[in-house]
């Protein structure tokens, strides 16, 4: 195994071991509850945005496994200070890197490149995006989504 694939394993294990932004804040202007139904991973996204629109917490509650723990953890340190626009585009570029459809280089997704590694196990892409997934319905105003 090459010692970048170890380090990545490593950043995975540790931000499922240690997750980042896990909890309910105080204040919620949007929440998102996210379900993989054919592995059972479920988590709730919460959203915090400051006066100028940007995303000021971002925040995560459920239970998945590692990848679904450590994509929700990576994903809620990156969103911070974002706007929605620029959210969006985060969604756009991780997934389709993630499913192989975008011209984007993986480099370009910062810290979240570790996931990257998923797409060569397509069973464990929906662990992956489910986060994403949930990001997006949140900041569409839904209440639910579904990797189903």
């Amino acid at each position: 195994m090459s010692d970048l694939r170890e380090l990545y394993q490593e950043v995975i294990f540790d931000h499922n071991r240690n997750p980042r932004n896990f909890g309910r804040p105080a204040k919620v202007d949007r929440h998102s509850e996210g379900h993989n139904p054919l592995c059972g991973d479920r988590l709730t996204l919460y959203i915090t945005f400051d006066q100028a629109g940007k995303i000021a917490q971002a925040s995560f509650e459920g239970q998945g496994c590692a990848i679904s723990t450590a994509s929700a953890s990576l994903m809620t340190e990156a969103l911070k200070g974002k706007t929605e626009a620029e959210a969006e585009v985060m969604f756009h570029n991780f997934h389709g890197v993630i499913m192989g459809t975008s011209d984007v280089d993986p480099a370009a997704l910062g810290k979240l490149q570790v996931l990257t590694g998923v797409k060569e196990f397509p069973a464990r892409v929906k662990c992956a995006t489910l986060a994403w997934h949930t990001l997006q319905a949140a900041l569409h105003g839904d209440q639910q989504v579904s990797t189903e």
